[in-house]
């Protein structure tokens, strides 16, 4: 199984240090997963215009090749102005749709108020729902204050959201896998 963290922004570094980190729970708890961070900061990524996949740039063909080829996903995003970011936004318009189908996605969200985490339940999992994708039930929701001022998690509360994230999505993934 191939569980895929997606850091969805190119600014900042709290999404890429808890989606890594969702990423090492899974590897502690299924030694023989296979994970793969995309850290979009890391491409040159076009915009979506509709164009097929080959005519795209290299960056851009093989961040739609990594997407296609995994069996789980963790995406990571900032919170800006209630919203995820229009470089996670691409990223998801550029990906066919059924390459989503059937598969599990667990989502990590950054914000600066205790009211961001209503993006998730609000934009994520209704796109997860529209690409007819298994959500977990758990999501992990960070807070500015859960991180000291080098970005290293501070918070009991978000490890343990981390841990069960990675859990659930890794659970539901395999149990989808074995009925195949």
């Amino acid at each position: 199984m191939k569980l895929l963290g997606i850091s969805g922004t190119i600014i900042g570094s709290k999404t890429l240090v808890v989606t890594q980190k969702v990423l090492e729970e899974a590897r502690r708890s299924i030694p023989d997963i296979e994970t793969e961070l995309l850290d979009l900061k890391q491409y040159n990524i076009e915009l979506c215009d509709g164009r097929e996949p080959s005519s795209y740039n290299e960056d851009t063909r093989k961040l739609i090749d990594t997407v296609s080829s995994a069996d789980g996903y963790i995406v990571g995003t900032p919170i800006f102005h209630g919203s995820f970011p229009g470089v996670l936004k691409n990223l998801l318009d550029l990906v066919p749709a059924e390459t989503f189908r059937h598969k599990v996605m667990g989502f990590i969200a950054i914000g600066g108020n205790d009211q961001h985490y209503l993006m998730i339940e609000n934009q994520l999992k209704p796109i997860a729902g529209y690409f007819h994708s298994y959500v977990a039930p758990e999501y992990v929701f960070a807070h500015n204050k859960d991180f000291n001022e080098k970005n290293e998690i501070i918070s009991q509360e978000l490890l343990d959201k981390i841990n069960n994230l990675a859990n659930e999505v890794c659970t539901m993934q395999k149990i989808l896998k074995a009925k195949k």
